[in-house]
């Protein structure tokens, strides 16, 4: 934990609908004049995109599973470093995993190299002079026998869609974005449920805040919906972890008044729709980045 470096991470799995919070995040940072030191959390796989499969037909011949959720699979030392390293002194490397063609002809340009879609760029050192850490991914919260990411977060907040939406959501963006089949993105969701079991799902206890949408429209077979339920298609439940209220000054009365029909469904948790979700988490979040930027000049 850092007053003077501090590190934020948003932690969710695949098609869980980070990239909203993210937005919000980016929103933030540019309204307040915040520079933040990015960070994708696929950088820190273990393995370009032809050596992960690879080693995932490997696996499947023992009978093992294998998934990008799971510590075989990643860099969590490496990612422990990082955020360790950057609260201490605000520094520290990253690299970036090049997704698409004109991921790879921007960072090629930049960097004088040639790498192709699914490689990684080599390790460089994080800019100077940032004003804190954002670190979006699957792994943000992770703890594990030989790692604890999550210990050096200052501000930890997951994006929990309910299993059906989470479901329905990466079926959609697999077969749009990745042209995947409904039977292979069936059988990468079976062959991760351990790993989402083991490691995705107990950062949820360690995060700050969490935003889960649950649709109000009936999901009860992602595998045959048509279309993702839109926002105005379900709410969000925005739930704040014991002691985190306090230490953050959430005052739930004042959210209440500025979120039009929202509603608290437990001592620590606020409803709000799903088309308000944006505006919520700003709401939310930018008192509390605020706060730490504040601290910051004071301990500098």
């Amino acid at each position: 934990m850092s007053k003077l470096h501090p590190v934020v991470a948003v932690t969710g799995s695949s098609g869980a609908g980070t990239s909203t919070v993210k937005r919000a995040f980016e929103h933030i940072f540019a309204r307040e004049k915040i520079v933040p030191a990015v960070v994708e959390g696929d950088s820190y796989h273990r393995f370009e995109r032809m050596p992960m499969k690879k080693a995932m037909s490997e696996a499947l011949s023992r009978g093992e599973n294998f998934s990008h959720f799971g510590p075989e699979a990643n860099l969590f030392d490496k990612l422990e470093d990082l955020f360790s390293q950057y609260g201490k002194t605000g520094g520290g490397q990253k690299r970036y995993y090049l997704h698409s063609p004109e991921e790879a002809e921007e960072h090629n340009t930049r960097l004088g190299t040639k790498l192709d879609p699914g490689q990684f760029t080599p390790w460089e050192d994080i800019p100077t002079k940032t004003d804190l850490l954002f670190y979006e991914g699957l792994h943000g919260g992770v703890v594990g026998k030989d790692y604890d990411v999550a210990s050096f977060a200052d501000l930890l907040v997951g994006v929990v869609p309910i299993t059906n939406l989470e479901w329905i959501q990466k079926i959609h963006r697999d077969n749009a974005e990745r042209g995947y089949s409904a039977e292979t993105i069936v059988d990468t969701i079976l062959r991760r449920m351990p790993d989402y079991i083991n490691h995705i799902c107990p950062q949820f206890s360690r995060t700050d805040i969490n935003f889960q949408r649950v649709p109000t429209i009936d999901t009860s077979n992602p595998f045959i919906c048509r279309n993702i339920p839109t926002p105005d298609e379900s709410f969000v439940i925005i739930h704040f972890r014991k002691g985190s209220r306090e230490k953050w000054g959430i005052d739930f009365q004042y959210l209440l008044g500025m979120i039009h029909d929202s509603f608290m469904s437990s001592p620590t948790s606020i409803v709000v729709n799903g088309g308000k979700m944006g505006f919520a988490m700003e709401l939310i979040l930018t008192p509390i980045i605020h706060k730490m930027i504040e601290e910051k000049k004071a301990a500098s």
